[in-house]
Formats: C-alpha cells, sequence, structure tokens
C-alpha cells in the first residue's frame, strides 16, 4: 500500500483529503504545519507528498526546497495542492523541485491522475537509480578484479618461492616462516573476498559507519547463522 503524506494547516483540508484517499486504497499521515511535515517526511518516508502552500510557519515552497535539499527525502514526488494559480506562483513551485499541482478546489478525478502519474514516475525513476547501483557495482568488481588480483597471483607466488628457498638451509627462519604465512593468509583473505563480490549479482548495501554503507558480502548460510 502505497502512503502519502498531506501537509496542509487546514483539518478540513486535511480530512477531505484522507478520506478520499483511504478510499483509493492509499495509507494516509499527516502534519498541519510545514516543519512537522518536514519532520514527518524524514521519519515516515512516503512515497508521495500532497502539500499545501499557504501555511503560518513555513511555506509550502520553503517546505518544498527543504525537502529537495535532504538526501533522505529528495526523490519523494511532491504535488502542491494551492489555490495559488499565476503563471509565477506555479513557477516559483515547480523551481523549488515540486513535482506537480493541484488547483483547489481539487476535482477527485484529477487528483488520483496526478497522484498515481507521480508514484508512476517515482518507481521508474527509483528503478533506473536502482540499476545504475548495480552497473556501479559491476564495474567496481571488473576493476578490483582486473588491478588486484593479478599483484596478489605474484605475491602468492613470491611467498611460495620464498618457502622453498626457507626449507633448504637450517637456521634462525621462524620469524620469516611467521611473516610469510601471515601474507599468505592475507592474500588468501582479500582474493576471498574479490571472489564473493564477483559472485554478487544485487548487492545489498548494509550500515557502516554514520552515513557510509558498504556491501554485504555474507553468505545466505552465515546469514542465517548469525540470525
Amino acid at each position: 500500500m502505497k502512503k502519502i503524506l498531506v501537509v496542509d494547516d487546514q483539518p478540513d483540508n486535511v480530512f477531505i483529503l484522507q478520506d478520499r484517499l483511504k478510499r483509493a486504497g492509499f495509507e494516509v499521515i499527516a502534519a498541519y504545519e510545514g516543519k512537522t511535515g518536514i519532520q514527518k517526511a524524514t521519519d515516515e518516508k512516503p512515497d508521495l507528498i500532497l502539500l499545501d502552500i499557504m501555511m503560518p510557519d513555513i511555506s509550502g515552497f520553503d517546505v518544498c526546497r527543504q525537502l529537495v535539499k535532504n538526501d533522505e527525502t529528495k526523490n519523494i514526488p511532491i504535488i502542491l495542492v494551492t489555490a495559488l494559480t499565476d503563471a509565477e506562483d506555479i513557477k516559483e513551485g515547480f523551481d523549488a523541485g515540486a513535482f506537480d499541482y493541484i488547483k483547489k478546489p481539487f476535482n477527485r478525478d484529477e487528483m488520483l491522475a496526478r497522484i498515481n502519474s507521480a508514484l508512476r514516475f517515482s518507481e521508474t525513476n527509483n528503478l533506473l537509480l536502482e540499476l545504475e547501483k548495480v552497473k556501479t557495482f559491476n564495474a567496481t568488481v571488473v576493476t578490483a578484479n582486473h588491478e588486484i588480483k593479478q599483484p596478489l597471483t605474484l605475491i602468492n607466488l613470491s611467498t611460495a618461492a620464498i618457502r622453498r628457498e626457507l626449507n633448504k638451509d637450517e637456521g634462525a627462519k621462524d620469524f620469516l616462516i611467521k611473516r610469510v604465512e601471515f601474507i599468505e593468509k592475507a592474500t588468501h583473505d582479500i582474493i576471498d573476498i574479490l571472489e564473493k563480490l564477483s559472485a554478487i549479482k544485487k548487492p545489498i548495501f548494509i550500515d557502516y559507519l554514520n552515513n557510509l554503507k558498504m556491501i554485504n558480502l555474507q553468505s545466505e548460510d552465515e546469514k542465517e547463522s548469525v540470525n
């Protein structure tokens, strides 16, 4: 079920929109001022926002600008619901980042048509973004394999040659042997990571630090054992 956030300082308007949207099969959440709308958009991650322009605390234009600048909400389509129909007002709304606008008083069929159009556009855009992520990931894996695997192979061959030489003569070789074992283990670990990366068809990103993400390299068996 698609989730729609309605931001309007007039409770009657919110009630009407909630009623019509719920009848159309949408989940609806509401905010009665701009600041609350921004917070709910960030927390709830709705699929679409219906935003009034004339509000007492922050205008819909400013709310729109803030949402578009926020990485967490910038891809949520915003439809302005407004009685302002001058060309300059409409232009300001689009310049602020709105996807579309609906004139008050609104027609139910037109409203639903514009909402569904915005949702289809958003779904297509999100799909393209996911495909771009996969494309970038695949290019990274190919580059890593090309650039890293060859020197790792040379390191493995070198450590094998060193080990053969160490076996020829007696003496204090424990320290060197231990270091060779460290190198061998490290190269094997790196090769194992590269092989896991190469086997991934669709990357799954997990939280790392702050806003950074990393790719989940756990196999299905490893994931189950952790759970």
